[in-house]
């Protein structure tokens, strides 16, 4: 019984109406390896949460006075713990469109789950999330080496999860670690889901800091010149304008650790001194050194600037603001020392694990186990990750991968592209012809693919010098295939980001007085619960797609094709089709069934119009749906047998999104021929 509040409500609707109605329980999606990456991550999120964000107070409230505190279409609607079941259902459903595709848009609504789920509002803290998006898309190409890191965060994501799910020894020292009992295993995957969950989705958050540095370098290095003394740098000033702490989080962090701090730095200095600083012998007085040095004096550190000191610094502000400093606990603080540890403090401040003279043990899981999953999981992660850099988009790098977690370990097969074969059989020559030598000199490399392939085995025998494996055995192999690329969705229509929250926004008040202000526009798109948020998303994003059969495209470039003004009514019968089916295909996958009880089942409401919208939002049950494995054409017949009112529900919104391309991001559509 995954989702406990949503069977309560069908053993609620049995006793009411005297037969099994609904809703129905919603069922995983099962899969040949139930321990590859997609099936440990969504059994963790379906099986081991539940009751996440319940609220005991709220459903004894309910149960006296007999009014839902929940919404769905709307407030009131449906029990407070339904709605809480139904927003990780959500959670669940979009990780799993994420990690079938891998494209920014679907990773785009795992953090709009996770910002309504944990942090209350997407449309307070979207400029965080969509800002390193947009500087990566635009800036990124200005470098050297440069790969993506937002989608590349939901996967981090994701591992972790599968990594908890399957692995029982670092259950039990997450546990230890925060002092919950064995017995308390829902209330630990609770707890590590939502600080997971923060450190792995916002730790690359400070890029947009390290980005300009590194364009200002790769002038030097386009030249083949090595960084280091002589070369031109950034460095950054009046950094306390980011990391300091006013007088209320002061105070508050006082009362935590007993010790007033200034800065987010000399906050996260003192709490990963407490942690490490015995076992590794540093104090805190060394990394507050550190720490305030590494903005201000990048030569000090090879010339490269930590983004994971933004990182940290920018989600503390962000948590700030949104939950207010003085609800922030220790759980955040761990969050926030995890993600500034990942990236260069540890390996070279702390474990200098690159040289052998200074080198210290590598990181146990208990003594942080959020910066242990961090670490392993962010080196893990090299597959599937768009390439910006010059130099990076001419390198090798894994394409896809297959995970077996099983017995706690991690059996990954990272699968190269067929088509560089050429490249492979070249660097394999190379070595053999190196070996054959003596050995002499260092060896022939073709990141990353030799990391894996040669004996020295560089990718695994570094991951094993920064993080403890003993209870999570490493077996790493390199292969060829060829590449799938449909699963990406890929469309000709493009512009630097696509603000799918504010067309979803706007489509969603399309019909409110044009002088309507947006944050009007926000707050009634607000009203509505998580589910019908992402409904509207998804319609946003399929925009694209539906285009696509068009024949046509939207750019926010100037180019010589036929614009296109409105749809006429033959597009839309391609297009309405379309949306229908995602409609549908979007209802089975949240649970709902195709049903009419709602219209007829007796109500005790003044407002039987009302009270009917909110028993079919219990039942979940819905006219227009459909049950069963369906086809496309299926469910295109199922269309054009509606009512001509039904039908325009599928197309009518999208002749709205032609004005709202241009008022958003001055967007164009065009016709290929």
């Amino acid at each position: 019984m995954a989702y406990t509040a949503i069977e309560s409500m069908r053993k609620m609707n049995e006793a009411r109406f005297g037969t099994d109605l609904g809703p129905s329980q919603p069922a995983l999606t099962q899969h040949a390896n139930p321990n590859d990456l997609k099936s440990a991550a969504l059994r963790f999120l379906h099986e081991r949460c539940e009751g996440l964000l319940f609220d005991s107070a709220i459903a004894a409230e309910e149960a006296k006075d007999g009014v839902c505190r929940g919404k769905s279409l709307s407030a009131g609607q449906i029990p407070y713990n339904m709605q809480m079941d139904l927003n990780r259902l959500c959670l669940e459903k979009s990780l799993e469109a994420f990690i079938d595709s891998g494209v920014a848009e679907d990773a785009y609504t795992v953090y709009y789950c996770y910002l309504e789920m944990f942090l209350g509002r997407y449309g307070n803290s979207k400029r965080m999330v969509e800002l390193l998006s947009e500087y990566e898309s635009n800036g990124s190409s200005l470098l050297m080496k440069h790969r993506d890191h937002y989608s590349h965060s939901v996967y981090v994501f994701a591992l972790g999860l599968a990594i908890y799910e399957t692995n029982e020894a670092y259950r039990r020292k997450f546990r230890a670690f925060y002092e919950l009992e064995a017995s308390a295993d829902n209330e630990a995957a609770n707890l590590f889901l939502e600080f997971w969950g923060l450190t792995a989705l916002f730790h690359d958050i400070g890029y947009p800091f390290e980005l300009p540095f590194e364009q200002v370098l790769s002038y030097f290095e386009v030249d083949h010149q090595e960084r280091g003394k002589g070369s031109l740098y950034l460095a950054y000033r009046s950094v306390e304008a980011l990391t300091g702490l006013d007088e209320t989080a002061q105070r508050h962090f006082e009362r935590l650790y007993g010790k007033r701090f200034e800065t987010t730095s000399a906050l996260l200095a003192f709490d990963i001194a407490e942690k490490l600083g015995p076992v590794y012998d540093f104090t805190e007085d060394y990394l507050r050194d550190v720490l305030d040095r590494k903005p201000t004096e990048p030569n000090r550190f090879g010339y490269f600037m930590d983004h994971a000191f933004f990182s940290a610094s920018r989600l503390y502000r962000e948590l700030a603001e949104e939950l207010g400093a003085e609800s922030l606990t220790k759980y955040h603080v761990d969050a926030l020392s995890a993600i500034i540890l990942h990236n260069s403090l540890y390996k070279f401040s702390i474990a200098f694990y690159k040289d052998p003279a200074r080198r210290k043990a590598p990181l146990l899981a208990e003594l942080h186990p959020l910066a242990w999953m961090l670490m392993l999981c962010d080196e893990l992660q090299c597959w599937d990750r768009t390439a910006y850099g010059r130099n990076s988009r001419t390198e090798l790098h894994p394409m896809s991968v297959d995970f077996d977690f099983s017995g706690g370990a991690v059996n990954a097969v990272y699968y190269y592209d067929e088509e560089e074969a050429d490249k492979i059989a070249a660097f394999k020559t190379l070595y053999k012809a190196w070996e054959d030598g003596g050995e002499v000199g260092k060896p022939p490399r073709l990141k990353a693919y030799s990391d894996m392939a040669e004996k020295e085995q560089r990718f695994t025998a570094d991951i094993e010098k920064i993080v403890n494996t003993d209870d999570i055995p490493l077996h790493i192999v390199p292969d060829m295939r060829p590449a799938d690329r449909r699963s990406k969705h890929i469309y000709l229509s493009g512009s630097n980001f696509l603000h799918l929250y504010d067309f979803a926004v706007a489509l969603h008040g399309r019909n409110m007085p044009p002088e309507t202000s947006a944050e009007a526009l926000e707050s009634k798109f607000a009203s509505q619960s998580l589910e019908y948020q992402l409904s509207g998303i998804n319609r946003a994003k399929s925009f694209s797609r539906y285009l696509n059969a068009l024949g046509c495209f939207y750019t926010d470039r100037p180019v010589d094709f036929e614009m296109l003004h409105a749809f006429t009514p033959e597009q839309m019968t391609v297009v309405a089709p379309l949306e229908h089916e995602r409609w549908v295909r979007e209802h089975q996958a949240m649970g709902w069934t195709c049903g009419s009880a709602y219209e007829t089942l007796p109500v005790d409401s003044d407002n039987e119009k009302q009270a009917r919208r909110a028993l079919r939002e219990q039942l979940r049950c819905h006219r227009l749906a459909m049950d069963g494995d369906l086809s496309s054409e299926q469910i295109r017949e199922h269309y054009f047998s509606l009512s001509e009112e039904d039908q325009d529900k599928d197309w009518r919104p999208f002749n709205s999104m032609l004005k709202l391309l241009k008022k958003f991001d001055g967007l164009r559509i065009y016709k290929l021929s």
